[in-house]
């Protein structure tokens, strides 16, 4: 044996090799196409990653799998090297994403009819947006142009607002996971947002694919807090997109839909008040002719009953005048007060003159 050699054994042979491939490669990313895809348990994650001069084992565990691999996608693993206990070398992963305007749509697809089959996308889970939201909580890059052109138009349309702003990578592979803990960080809030915007301007399509993430795509359909999300340009759809309450085509789309233009609103009231004013006049001329014609017909009617009144008591008071004693007197008559018993005296009124005197007779009438 030669002297200079190192004699170890082979677990200190292996750990001395992960540490030297530790210090050497902390983190690769290789690109390859998936082989033997296989989940053992439902918990690990077996693949090779090939291409054509050769092929190396890889292993993840199922959490990890952030977006759906088959066998012949291409992909980008993100891993640490390492040297197992049975002497076989392979990557050990912790993120793995498509690579290629190809792989990524497949992966989307079969991401998308997994998540569709269980009623993640549908209609009747949606919520609408409040009208004019006055808290707003919005995660985005603030560094990105996209991003500065909703505030804008925010502030142009409205303004006044409160917002909230996480800032956060919209791209790469660390990218869902920030925008997922943005999430989780808005929804346990004791002042919660009226609404969650995510945004991000246009890229490729793997610039994008952050948002085609398994965990932030349930994240974002499992909020507490209405989700508003706009990502890419009109023609980019995104799983994210697909699970929000509302779909906005761009940013600057998102921020016209969460807030309305006030200038608008100005101009149509005003156009409304325009159109309403002389339909209120109108209104208001018929309702005063409507009162008048009340009015008379009141005022006819009191005259009637008035004037009924007045031909009554004038008939009354010509019967109670005719009945007047006085002028019973007058055409003759007396009025004979007393007691009518022969010896008694009486006394005889006329019209002009008293009469004292004795009855003398008395006779009934046959």
């Amino acid at each position: 044996m030669d002297e200079s050699s190192l004699l170890l054994s082979v677990s200190d042979f292996i750990a001395v090799t992960n540490q030297t491939l530790e210090y050497a490669y902390p983190t690769v990313s290789v690109e390859g196409e998936v082989a033997s895809f296989k989940v053992n348990q439902g918990k690990y994650v077996f693949f090779d990653i090939k291409d054509q001069g050769g092929s190396i084992g890889c292993f993840m565990t199922v959490w990890q799998l952030r977006v759906p691999i088959e066998d012949g996608m291409k992909v980008i693993v993100t891993a640490t090297p390492k040297l197992t206990q049975w002497g076989k070398f392979s990557l050990t992963v912790r993120a793995v994403r498509p690579s290629g305007e190809g792989n990524l749509k497949k992966s989307f697809e079969l991401l998308r009819a997994k998540l569709e089959k269980e009623g993640l996308f549908a209609l009747e889970r949606k919520r609408r947006l409040p009208e004019i939201p006055h808290h707003v909580a919005v995660i985005s890059s603030t560094d990105a142009a996209g991003y500065k052109d909703f505030i804008k138009i925010v502030n142009d349309r409205w303004g006044g607002l409160k917002i909230d702003v996480a800032h956060v990578q919209v791209q790469g592979v660390g990218a869902p996971d920030q925008i997922l803990r943005a999430i989780k960080y808005f929804n346990e809030q004791e002042d919660l947002p009226e609404v969650i915007v995510i945004i991000r301007g246009g890229g490729s399509a793997d610039d994008l694919s952050a948002f085609n993430d398994e965990l932030l795509v349930r994240e974002i359909a499992a909020s507490r807090i209405p989700t508003l999300v706009g990502v890419g340009h009109e023609v980019d759809v995104s799983l994210a997109d697909l699970a929000a309450d509302v779909r906005a085509a761009t940013p600057s789309n998102a921020a016209q839909l969460l807030v309305p233009d006030k200038n608008e609103i100005i101009r149509n009231v005003r156009h409304r008040v325009t159109l309403l004013l002389p339909r209120t006049i109108q209104a208001l001329e018929r309702g005063q002719q409507n009162l008048r014609d009340t009015l008379e017909t009141a005022l006819a009617a009191i005259r009637r009953r008035y004037d009924w009144y007045d031909d009554h008591i004038r008939y009354n008071r010509r019967v109670l005048s005719e009945l007047d004693p006085r002028k019973v007197l007058a055409r003759g008559y007396a009025l004979i007060r007393g007691d009518l018993t022969v010896g008694k005296a009486i006394e005889i009124e006329k019209s002009d003159i008293l009469i004292k005197a004795e009855v003398t007779h008395v006779d009934r009438k046959a």
